[in-house]
C-alpha cells in the first residue's frame, strides 16, 4: 500500500516537471495553425532566440561568418544648405536587410507563405544592427508615438527593418566661387558596435538611392549621386566607436548640388553693374561742380557697401577669398575710381597758368599736367648756366677788377598796325600772314643779349659783343594766358609752326573727363571678360 502511494506520487511530480518543461520552452509544432504573434513568440523565445546575440552562420570549415547587412535609402526631401551653420537636413527612408536563420518558419509553418508584419513591439523582440549617421548633427524617427518602423520577417528568415528618419547632416562648404559654386555633400552610415569580423555592410545591387520624383529644392540642382563601400579604421584617437579599435565598415552616398544663380544675378550682379555706371554719371559734369560730383560718387558708394554686407551676412566667416568678394572689391575699385577723377580734375580746373605742351596725345598732355613748372625750371638752369659763363668772361676780359655797367636788352618783332589798316580781312590771309610772320622772325624768338658798358673801353665792348653772339635760348614764351600766337589758332597749327602749343587748364580738365567716359567703360568691360571667364571657364 504504502508502495503504491509513493510510486503515485512520483509519477505525479515527473508529470509536472515536464509540463513545467514545455511552458518554459513552448514547440513549433503545429505552426500553421498559429496566430502571426503566437507564432512570434515561440520564435523569439528564450529558450531558442537571443536578442542581445547575432546571428551567427559558419562555414564548411566550422569558422564563423561576419552578417551581411544590404541598405537601401529613398530620399523624400532634401532641404537647402545652410551656409552660415554648414549643414543640411534630409527626410528619408532606411531600410535594411539581412538574414537570421533562427527566424525561419518554413519549416515549421510550410503553409504560411507572407511575411510576418510588426512595427515596435516585433522590433523589440529580435536582434537588430546597431547602424548610426557618422556626420549626423542631429537624427530622429518621423511618426507618432510608436514611430514610423516597420519590421518584416520572410519564411525563410530575412529580415527587413524599414524606418523613417530626418537628420541634420554636417556638409563642410567649399565657397570659394560663391555664388558659381558646386557642393558634394556625403550621408555616411557605419557600423556602431560590430566591426568588419562581425558584420558587413552593403549597399543593395538594384537601385540603392532613389529620390522622390517631386523633389526639388529652390536654391539648389540635384546634378548626380553616387553610392560607396568602404572601411573605418578606428584606434584609440578617433572614439567616434567607443573605446574599441578596429575596422569597421561604412557606407556613404554623395549628392551632387549646383547653386541657382538667377537671384544672385537679379539681387546683386546687374544692381551692381548699374551702380557702377550710374557713378560715371559725372565725367558729364563740369569739373567746377564740385556739390553734385561728390554727392553722387558718396551716395553710389554708400549703396553698393550696403548692397554688398547684405549678400555677406548669409555666408561664414571663412579665411579665404570668395569669387563675389572679388566682384565687390572690383566695383568698389571703379566708383572710387570715379571719385579720384574728379578730384584731379577739379584740382587741374582751379589752376591759374597754362600748361605747355610739344604734342596732343595723353602721355605729353598728362606729363606737363603732371609736372607744370618742369621746363619754367628747365629755363631758370639754363639762364644761371648763361649768367656764370658771362661773369666769367667779363672777370677775363676786365681783369676782375673793373666795375661795369650791363644791360640785358631783348630784340622782338615789332608789328605795327597803320591807322587805316582794315580790320576785318579775311580769316584765311590773316592766318597765313600770322604764320609767316612766325616762321621768319618769330618761331624761334631768340634772345639776343648784349650787354652795354658805360665805362669800359672797345675791346670789353668787343669781347662782351662776342658772348652776346656766341651764346642764345629758345624760350617759348607760355607762362600766362595771351601768348604770341593768339586765340585764333588751333593747337595742331601753333605745334607745327613753333613746335609747342598751350593748354589752359579748364581745356585739360575736360580733355581727362572725356577720355574718361570711355576709358572707365571698357576697363570695366575688360574685367568682366575677365571675371566671368573666371567663373564658367577655369
Amino acid at each position: 500500500m504504502y508502495l503504491s502511494l509513493i510510486i503515485s506520487i512520483l509519477f505525479n511530480c515527473m508529470r509536472l516537471a515536464l509540463s513545467a518543461i514545455d511552458d518554459d520552452c513552448p514547440s513549433l509544432a503545429n505552426g500553421d495553425n498559429l496566430s502571426q504573434t503566437q507564432l512570434l513568440d515561440r520564435l523569439t523565445h528564450g529558450c531558442r532566440y537571443d536578442r542581445l546575440e547575432r546571428p551567427v552562420t559558419y562555414t564548411e570549415d566550422g569558422a564563423r561568418l561576419p552578417v551581411d547587412v544590404y541598405m537601401r535609402a529613398y530620399i523624400y526631401f532634401v532641404q537647402n544648405l545652410e551656409a552660415h551653420d554648414l549643414q543640411f537636413k534630409i527626410f528619408a527612408l532606411l531600410q535594411m536587410r539581412y538574414l537570421d536563420p533562427r527566424l525561419n518558419f518554413r519549416h515549421v509553418a510550410p503553409k504560411r507563405l507572407q511575411p510576418i508584419l510588426g512595427e515596435q513591439q516585433l522590433r523589440d523582440n529580435i536582434w537588430l544592427p546597431h547602424i548610426f549617421l557618422a556626420n549626423e548633427r542631429d537624427s530622429s524617427i518621423l511618426g507618432t508615438k510608436e514611430k514610423d518602423i516597420l519590421t518584416s520577417i520572410s519564411p525563410d528568415g530575412t529580415v527587413i527593418v524599414s524606418s523613417r528618419i530626418k537628420a541634420t547632416l554636417y556638409c563642410w562648404l567649399n565657397l570659394k566661387k560663391f555664388p558659381f559654386d558646386e557642393q558634394y555633400c556625403s550621408t555616411v552610415l557605419e557600423s556602431w558596435m560590430y566591426n568588419t569580423s562581425e558584420l558587413v555592410l552593403h549597399w543593395e545591387q538594384r537601385r540603392p538611392i532613389t529620390y522622390d520624383p517631386a523633389l526639388h529644392l529652390t536654391e539648389f540642382l540635384l546634378q548626380r549621386s553616387w553610392s560607396n563601400e568602404t572601411v573605418i579604421n578606428a584606434d584609440l584617437s578617433d572614439l567616434r566607436h567607443g573605446a574599441f579599435a578596429g575596422n569597421y565598415s561604412s557606407l556613404s552616398f554623395t549628392v551632387h548640388l549646383t547653386r541657382v544663380v538667377g537671384f544672385y544675378l537679379m539681387d546683386y550682379f546687374l544692381p551692381s553693374m548699374l551702380i557702377v555706371a550710374i557713378s560715371w554719371v559725372s565725367f558729364w559734369l563740369q569739373a567746377d561742380q564740385a556739390p553734385p560730383r561728390i554727392t553722387l560718387g558718396t551716395s553710389t558708394m554708400l549703396t553698393f557697401i550696403t548692397l554688398a554686407s547684405a549678400q555677406g551676412k548669409t555666408l561664414p566667416k571663412v579665411s579665404y577669398i570668395k569669387v563675389s568678394e572679388v566682384w565687390f572689391l572690383g566695383c568698389t575699385i571703379f566708383i572710387f575710381g570715379s571719385m579720384l577723377e574728379f578730384a584731379f580734375v577739379n584740382t587741374i580746373w582751379r589752376r591759374k597758368r597754362n600748361v605747355p605742351v610739344r604734342k596732343l596725345n595723353s602721355r605729353h598732355i598728362l606729363k606737363s599736367t603732371l609736372s607744370p613748372h618742369l621746363l619754367r625750371r628747365r629755363s631758370h638752369a639754363r639762364s644761371r648756366s648763361f649768367s656764370g659763363i658771362l661773369r666769367q668772361m667779363e672777370n677775363s676780359s676786365l681783369g676782375g677788377n673793373q666795375p661795369f655797367n650791363n644791360y640785358l636788352t631783348v630784340n622782338l618783332p615789332i608789328t605795327t598796325i597803320t591807322e587805316g589798316q582794315v580790320m576785318n580781312q579775311n580769316s584765311d590771309r590773316k592766318r597765313k600772314g600770322s604764320l609767316d610772320m612766325l616762321s621768319s622772325g618769330t618761331t624761334n624768338r631768340r634772345l639776343d643779349v648784349n650787354f652795354v658798358e658805360s665805362a669800359l673801353g672797345a675791346a670789353a665792348s668787343t669781347a662782351t659783343a662776342s658772348v652776346s653772339n656766341a651764346v642764345s635760348m629758345d624760350l617759348p614764351d607760355f607762362s600766362s594766358n595771351n601768348n604770341l600766337l593768339g586765340e585764333e589758332f588751333s593747337h595742331e597749327e601753333q605745334i607745327a609752326s613753333t613746335g609747342w602749343t598751350t593748354l589752359t587748364p579748364q581745356e585739360i580738365a575736360i580733355w581727362i573727363d572725356n577720355r574718361a567716359r570711355f576709358m572707365f567703360p571698357l576697363a570695366f568691360l575688360a574685367f568682366n571678360v575677365f571675371f566671368w571667364s573666371f567663373v564658367y571657364c577655369i
